[in-house]
């Protein structure tokens, strides 16, 4: 995992866990089914920022007979994992407390105010938490936009824990906001209902990023940008024509396999091809750094080929 990332998942995982114990002790005070599910919201975020430190430790082992292309993508499967715990541990148990107090309500009879300082200290420190991942996401996210960023990052720590924050610190306004009217009213339905949103937005959060990480599970390319550097390396070394068609495919986050078919000058012997594919790999690692198993296959350009595909087979004459 990137230094970056790190620094966020811990950060999120010592806030959360101090958030959860704070939440369940104003839960056993108060009984509030806010309260409750947002104690559960925070446990299990706290249990999927271990799953993001055990999947980037899991990543590193090194390749074997089996598995001769490494472990990368384990940091993808754990990153899956998350977002399965978010949308059942967190998402559907927050629904199901809020469905279970709205037909049973009742006030918050012990304690009153405990649950408001409670949730105006967990909202300070989830803060905290999505600040250190906004400002290491800036390092690496340029220009891009927010969405963009998170739509087309190949290393899922970041987007996980910036939209796990922003989810935490929107179920705590919700939950608040819940707490007061129950409080100000003596009505647990708005408790209740303060719950239910809670649960509906961290099953759409869940599944927005089960669908993101299932994208990579399945094999992301290199990005744009990426392909772009590499393209340029391979047709700026001299001996080749022309790059015919090229395949990336992302083995895990930092690392990019490279497939590609190179046009060589027609008559070259097999040493000045060798060079020329040699000179090739040099540039595309030099280039773009992430390049670690590079595949270059030396051709003759014939016209017809199109990037990406084959050229057209003559039929056969009819007889």
């Amino acid at each position: 995992m990137a230094g970056g990332g790190n620094k966020a998942v811990v950060a999120a995982l010592l806030a959360n866990t101090g958030i959860a114990i704070t939440k369940f002790a104003a839960w056993g005070l108060t009984q509030s089914a806010s309260m409750l599910a947002e104690a559960i919201h925070s446990l299990a975020d706290a249990g999927n920022q271990v799953l993001l430190l055990v999947g980037a430790k899991r990543a590193k082992r090194q390749a074997d007979e089996l598995h001769q292309f490494g472990f990368g993508r384990e940091r993808y499967v754990y990153s899956f994992i998350v977002a399965i715990v978010l949308f059942s541990v967190g998402g559907l148990f927050a629904l199901y407390e809020g469905y279970h107090k709205i037909h049973d309500p009742h006030g918050i009879d012990n304690w009153k105010w405990v649950p408001v300082v409670v949730l105006v200290a967990a909202i300070v420190m989830e803060s905290f938490s999505f600040r250190t991942a906004i400002v290491e996401a800036n390092k690496v996210r340029g220009h891009v936009s927010w969405s963009r960023f998170i739509r087309n990052a190949r290393s899922p720590e970041l987007p996980v824990i910036l939209l796990e924050d922003f989810a935490a610190l929107t179920g705590l306004v919700l939950a608040l906001i819940g707490v007061v009217l129950t409080l100000a009213t003596g009505n647990g339905v708005f408790d209740g209902a303060g719950s239910m949103a809670i649960g509906a937005l961290l099953v759409v959060v869940a599944i927005f990023l089960a669908i993101e990480m299932k994208s990579l599970l399945l094999g992301e390319s290199a990005t744009r940008e990426a392909q772009q550097k590499i393209i340029a390396a391979i047709e700026g070394v001299p001996g080749v024509q022309k790059l015919i068609h090229i395949k990336t495919l992302h083995l895990g986050p930092e690392e990019v396999l490279v497939a590609a078919k190179v046009a060589v000058e027609p008559g070259s012997d097999a040493a000045a091809v060798a060079a020329a594919i040699n000179a090739a790999e040099a540039a595309v690692r030099e280039a773009e750094p992430m390049s670690q198993h590079i595949y270059l296959e030396p051709d003759i350009y014939v016209e017809g080929y199109v990037r990406g595909e084959r050229p057209a087979v003559p039929e056969a004459p009819s007889h």
